[in-house]
């Protein structure tokens, strides 16, 4: 699914729509976040079918999701989700979702969730960075080019944004590219206490801004390159508070044929890792 670099929604727009309309036991009808050029995004709708496939799964949390986007679809008009209960063992249980419009599948979606247990806990630590509150602003670091893009740059987002590492249109100015960004983030308003909800939200976040990483590494921005996701992968190992920042340790590893992979690690204020996410994404013509 394509990234839209010039439409940003308020992020009371993408709870909204992250909540899925359940029409029977395993069907749900998800609005799309429409824009411009009525692309799907990626993340939005990834985030719906972990929405679908947790309502399907009563009183188990989601701890691994596997997707890959097939095709585009239109932002214009809802999709489909159709959730298959693959297993519902004693602790784990699976989940398929797909996504339908006008009977073309625009994602597969493996989701697993589990109840709680009592084990053994372990995280590696959290790198040591600034606080959220000792850095200025995207829109800060970005004054210099508000007049681009007619004001892309400094143009409100659904998250407050605050990068350690430079974003990409510092970043392309720079003598050497890093594989390595590092930035804190947080709804810009409240969330909803529901662990489901959060789930989808990180989906969401994941999808929209890890792509940056691979972008530095191409010498590129999200506003001059056409991209998108291939597949999308994340682990959520413990609860996450959205009421808080969230540090995303990203790192693209590897480009080639077209594509770019990306890692991300993600830690709570108190250093706990809650997630871990990995994406291929493509670059070329639309």
């Amino acid at each position: 699914m394509a990234s839209v670099s010039h439409y940003y929604p308020a992020i009371a727009e993408i709870i909204e729509t992250l909540q899925v309309e359940r029409l029977d036991e395993h069907r749900f009808r998800a609005t799309q976040l429409d824009n411009p050029a009525h692309h799907i995004v990626g993340g939005h709708i990834g985030g719906q079918a972990v929405m679908a496939a947790a309502l399907t799964a009563p009183g188990r949390t989601a701890h691994s999701v596997h997707t890959y986007y097939v095709r585009p679809g239109d932002a214009s008009r809802p999709v489909e989700l159709r959730v298959t209960a693959i297993r519902d063992g004693g602790t784990l249980a699976t989940r398929q979702v797909t996504a339908h419009q006008d009977e073309k599948i625009l994602l597969e979606t493996l989701a697993s969730f589990s109840t709680e247990i009592d084990a053994p806990d372990y995280h590696r630590q959290c790198p040591e960075v600034p606080a959220p509150e000792t850095l200025p602003p995207m829109q800060a670091q970005l004054a210099d080019y508000a007049d681009e893009l007619d004001g892309h740059w400094v143009h409100p987002r659904p998250f407050a944004l605050r990068y350690i590492d430079p974003p990409s249109r510092l970043a392309v100015e720079l003598p050497e590219a890093s594989p390595r960004q590092r930035l804190w983030w947080r709804p810009d308003g409240t969330v909803p206490d529901d662990p489901r909800l959060h789930t989808s939200l990180l989906t969401y976040l994941s999808g929209v801004t890890m792509v940056e990483t691979a972008l530095v590494m191409r010498r590129a921005t999200p506003a001059s390159t056409f991209n998108a996701l291939i597949d999308h992968a994340l682990w959520f190992q413990r609860p996450v508070d959205l009421s808080d920042w969230v540090l995303s340790d990203q790192v693209s590893p590897s480009g080639t044929g077209g594509r770019g992979l990306v890692n991300a690690t993600m830690y709570n204020r108190s250093g706990q890792l809650v997630c871990t996410a990995t994406q291929e994404l493509y670059f070329g013509r639309g």
